[in-house]
């Protein structure tokens, strides 16, 4: 059982939201825009936080895929 399973918070200053994913912090850091509270090698990112990590870093996981194919 993970840390998220138990009921972490979100890594993101000033939100106390339950997490739902984990991510490492050089993939978190991908996104410049977002602010984290933690410096510790796993991000854990609610909801609403993983959405906008995951808008804000589509070009770079699009550019990053493409290496593999």
């Amino acid at each position: 059982m993970g840390r998220v399973n138990k009921g972490i918070n979100c890594s993101i200053q000033g939100c106390s939201e339950q997490a739902e994913r984990s991510m490492s912090e050089s993939k978190g850091r991908m996104a410049n825009d977002l602010d984290f509270s933690l410096t510790s090698k796993r991000i854990y990112l609610c909801k609403n936080h993983y959405k906008e990590w995951k808008r804000a870093t589509e070009e770079d996981r699009e550019t990053e895929r493409a290496r593999w194919k």
